[in-house]
This record gives C-alpha cells, structure tokens and sequence, in this order.
C-alpha cells in the first residue's frame, strides 16, 4: 500500500467503522465486532504509518481548496503521529472496556454512543495529521460537534444542560478567539500552513505577538485554561467511556496538541522567546496548575475530582509549550502520552466502581478495595503515573517539564510544578488508601457479608478489567521504554 493510501486509510477508517456500526445496530454482538475490528484495524493502520515515518517517509496529501491558496492539507510530522499513535491505540482499549460498561450499566442508545465515539476518533486523527491551520480548525470544531450527543448521551435534564455548557463554551472560544486569530494570522503571514520555525516571525510586529498567542490561547477551549474551564467537569454527567474520550483518548488532548502546534509552526520558539510572547500567559498556565488541584481536593465525587485534575494537568502541557525551551516541549508533548494512559485508567476505574459497587461519592468507598481489589490497585498504579513516581511513566514528562522551567529561568514555575505533584498525591491517594483500609461496612453491604465473614470479590465486568489491566501496563511500560514517544518528542526541538 502507498504511503497515500495508508493515510486516507487511516482518516477514513473512523468513518466507515460508524457507517458498519449503525447498519449493525439490530446485532448488538456484530456491531461490537465491528468496533473492535475497526479500531484494531486502525491501530494496526497508523502503526505501519509510525514505521515508514520514522523510516523517513513523506505523508502528505491535499484534498481540495475550498478558498484560493488556502487548502484543505493532510501532512505527518512528529507531534501529529504521537498524537495518532495515542488516539489510534486508546480506541481499540476503550471498545473492549465500553463493551462490558454499556451492557452491565445497561445503557441506552448504545448503536448511537459506538458510531459517534467512532466519528470522534476520525476527528481527532484529522486535526492529528491536518496539514495547515484551515484543516486542523476544521476537524477540531467536527469533534466538538460529534461529542455533544455523547455527553448528552443519558437524555436527562442533567445531561442536556452539561451537553450545553460543554458545546457554549467550546464553540464560543473557538469562534470568538480562535478564528479571530487564524484570520489574523493569515492576513499577516499570508499562509496557513505549518512551517518549522513559525510563519510570523519578520511579518508579525513583536508587540501584538502576545496579544494573537492569547487569542490562540484562550480559543483553543478543549486545552482547559481557566477560566475556560466549566466545560470541562459539566461534561461529567456522560457515561465513563465518553468521560475517558474527553479526557484523555481525543478531546483534550487535541485542545493542548493544537496549542503545542500553534507554539512550534506557527509562533515558532525563537519568536517567542525573543518577542516576550507567552511571559504573561504562563501565570496562566501556572494558576490552572495549582487552583485547579485545589479544588480536586474539595471534590467528594470521583469523576469530578479526576475533571479537576485533568484541567490541573492538561496545563502541565500548556506550561511546557509557553516555556519555547527544548525541554519544555518534550516535556509536554511526552506528558500528552504519560497522563492519556493514567488518567484513561483513573476513569475506567471510576466505571467499575459504578457499575459494580454502584458508588460515585469517594466518602461511600471505604472498604471497598477489599471487594474489588484489582479495581483500585489499577487505581493506585495510575495514580502514582500521574503524580509522577517512578517506576512509572509520568515521571519522564514531569521531569522534562521540571528541566524545561530551569532551562526558561522560570524558578517560580518549577516551584508550582513540584506543589502541584505534592497536591497530586493529597487528592489520589487517600481514595485507594481509604478503599483497603477504610471501614468494612461498605464493603460487607456489598459482597452481602457478614463482619465476621471473609469478603467476597465482586468486581466490574471482565471486558473492564482487562482494559484497565492493559493501560495499567502502560503506566509501566512508558517509564521503562519511553523512547518511541521521547523520540518523536524530540523531533520538535530538531532532536536535540
């Protein structure tokens, strides 16, 4: 196959998968099939993809031109085939976990929740491999569209009103900032597309580069950068599978990809450093970091405290591109990786717990790792990724990031990364801690035990736990093999 065709392969796949699976929809176990051989398929697609890339190979491919000199452009660089590499793997694990989630809660809609996460997962690979600014706006805004049903996906008022806040406030920044800067970009530039070094440095008067790198900022909605945040935790009202797809398999992390590319191929690093783009905006980055691990802390519900704690992290990766070092872009690029895996994890686990245990309150959850014990031992592992211990994966990126604060002389921004970790462990720790050691009520009223008898295993279905057990191993895997990801990391700095 061409290296043309494996790309059209790839961006096409998504699409025909949400095609099989709404004409399956009367077979519930085919449909499943489908999902799973599509994403598979898909996985399998962009690895090969990932191989000819690193064998030096050119992906590039233009559709059409909806506007003179401006196309709709398809093109692979590094930080798009991580991001691919990312979405493409988390899909087929969230199929096999969605699989046991949606029959167990009994959920409905369930042929509408598989075709529609499959359109997201086109979404987020076009803006993964969009070629220019035009392209990646447009896929960007097609994932928004393409999630709001699946957050409104239980149909009550609860959720309709989350789904609304959710598409507001994403549409809102996108059209009112986001595009305002795109248009302004291209008005000064004369270009779109993605160039190394930037295309506005010489064009562009280094006085207003603060103001356009915020418009970009602030537009890109799905990066979570208080206080454009609300959506965030309101889209908690969605069934974990789409909790997991919006915050660490597509949505987010095509709202901070699109920041890093914004950084590097449009401002470029030189630009910024020498222009003073983003000093003001990384207290930005730094308040997000810390406010919102803060309000992690006062969140008694399980999937709310994880929201909050991915906003807090999804501004490590901001921070990382607003520092324009060398290691503060492989320090957020890698943690795109390091927290999709841990925190996809954190919010499996969340389900199991739903769906076996009927718990969403932390309070409720004493004992309860007595029941489910690989649950929360998933749980713990994750966490530990995610505050940034070894031998797990986020140790890699906090330490990158960590390195790229000395390399910019951000004394004060290391100090907030360090807090941060600290406030990670005060809110994920206790929540295992209290699950194996808490009180045994809990954990007897649901294994149907009395206090004196042994407690019985009760734990999610058996599709939930192998996913869990697989993203798990990764939280491992990355610390011991991070250099596919360090690699194409790196690339965005000319592999230094």
């Amino acid at each position: 196959m061409t290296d043309t065709a494996l790309l059209l392969t790839a961006l096409c796949l998504p699409m025909f998968a949400a095609a099989g699976i709404t004409l399956t929809s009367r077979w519930p176990n085919l449909r499943e099939t489908v999902t799973l051989l599509s994403s598979a398929l898909l996985s399998m697609t962009v690895f090969t993809i990932y191989l000819r890339f690193s064998d030096g190979a050119v992906f590039a491919l233009d559709i059409a031109e909806p506007l003179p000199g401006l196309m709709l452009r398809f093109e692979i660089e590094s930080l798009g085939m991580l991001l691919a590499l990312v979405t493409s793997t988390l899909w087929f694990v969230t199929g096999i976990y969605a699989i046991g989630y949606m029959r167990k809660h009994d959920e409905k809609n369930q042929t509408r929740f598989y075709a529609l996460f499959a359109i997201a997962i086109g979404s987020a690979l076009g803006a993964a491999f969009a070629g220019n600014l035009l392209t990646l706006f447009l896929w960007y805004e097609i994932l928004t569209l393409s999630t709001y049903p699946l957050v409104a996906h239980a149909g009550t008022k609860k959720a309709r009103r989350g789904a609304r806040t959710y598409v507001g406030i994403l549409l809102t920044t996108s059209i009112l900032f986001q595009l305002f800067a795109i248009l302004i970009t291209y008005s000064v530039a004369g270009t779109l597309d993605f160039r190394e070094g930037g295309i506005l440095a010489g064009k562009l008067d280094p006085a207003w580069a603060g103001l356009l790198f915020a418009l970009f900022v602030f537009g890109i909605g799905k990066a979570a950068v208080m206080p454009f945040h609300r959506w965030l935790p309101a889209a908690m009202v969605a069934p974990t599978p789409v909790s997991a797809l919006l915050h660490a398999v597509a949505v987010v992390k095509v709202g901070v990809f699109t920041v890093m590319k914004v950084t590097v191929y449009i401002f470029g690093t030189d630009f910024i450093t020498s222009s003073g783009a983003s000093d003001w905006l990384i207290w930005f980055a730094g308040a997000t970091i810390l406010l919102a691990s803060l309000v992690a802390m006062t969140k008694d519900n399980l999937k709310l405290r994880l929201a909050y704690s991915t906003i807090s992290q999804l501004s490590y990766i901001v921070l990382g591109a607003l520092l324009a070092t060398d290691m503060g872009l492989i320090g957020g690029s890698m943690h795109i990786v390091m927290h999709a895996f841990a925190k996809i994890t954190l919010f499996f686990a969340a389900g199991a717990i739903l769906v076996a245990a009927h718990k969403t309150e932390i309070s409720e959850m004493d004992g309860l790792g007595r029941v489910m014990p690989f649950t929360f031992s998933f749980f713990l592992i994750a966490s530990l990724s995610i505050i940034g211990l070894p031998p797990f994966g986020g140790m890699w990126s906090k330490w990158y990031l960590g390195m790229g604060a000395v390399d910019a002389g951000q004394w004060l921004m290391l100090v907030i990364l360090l807090l941060s970790s600290l406030l990670n462990i005060a809110y994920l720790l206790p929540i295992p801690i209290r699950a194996f050691f808490g009180g045994r009520n809990d954990a007897d009223n649901i294994a149907g035990a009395s206090p004196s008898a042994v407690v019985a295993i009760k734990e999610a279905p058996v599709s939930c736990l192998l996913a869990m057990m697989l993203t798990t191993l990764a939280c491992m895997l990355l610390f011991f093999y991070p250099d596919p990801f360090y690699l194409l990391a790196s690339d965005l700095t000319g592999g230094k």
